[in-house]
C-alpha cells in the first residue's frame, strides 16, 4: 500500500507530532488554513469515514477524547472545528481516515 499516512504513522516520513500513542498520531498539517491546524489519524489504515464499522469505530471515540485533550493543552480556548472529509467529491485528498483540526481565528459557516 502506498498511503502517505501510513508512512507517516510508522515515521518513514517525518511529520512535526503534536501527540502520539499506540493507537493515533497527531500532527500540524503541511498547509495550514488556520493558524493551529492538525490531522489526527488512526494509525491502523482505514481507508475513510466512510469504511468505519463495529471492527474499528472505537477509535473515532479516541480521537475525539484526544482532540479534547490536546487542543486543551495548547490553550486553545476559544473553539475548534473539527472536519472529516469523505471521498473525492467530499474533497478526502489522502484515502486514510483523518481528522482536520482548526483553530486560532473565527471560522465562517459555511466554509469557504
Amino acid at each position: 500500500m502506498d498511503c502517505i499516512f501510513c508512512k507517516i504513522a510508522s515515521g518513514e516520513i517525518p511529520s512535526k507530532k503534536i501527540y502520539e500513542d499506540e493507537k493515533i498520531l497527531a500532527f500540524y498539517d503541511i498547509e495550514p488554513q488556520a493558524p493551529v491546524h492538525f490531522l489526527v489519524i488512526p494509525k491502523e489504515h482505514i481507508d475513510g469515514a466512510d469504511r468505519i464499522d463495529e471492527s474499528n469505530s472505537a477509535i473515532v471515540a479516541h480521537v475525539f477524547q484526544k482532540i479534547a485533550e490536546i487542543t486543551y493543552e495548547l490553550g486553545i480556548t476559544q473553539g475548534y472545528r473539527i472536519v472529516s472529509n469523505v471521498g473525492k467529491d467530499g474533497g478526502q485528498s489522502v484515502r486514510h481516515l483523518h481528522f482536520h483540526v482548526l483553530a486560532g481565528r473565527e471560522l465562517a459557516w459555511p466554509p469557504g
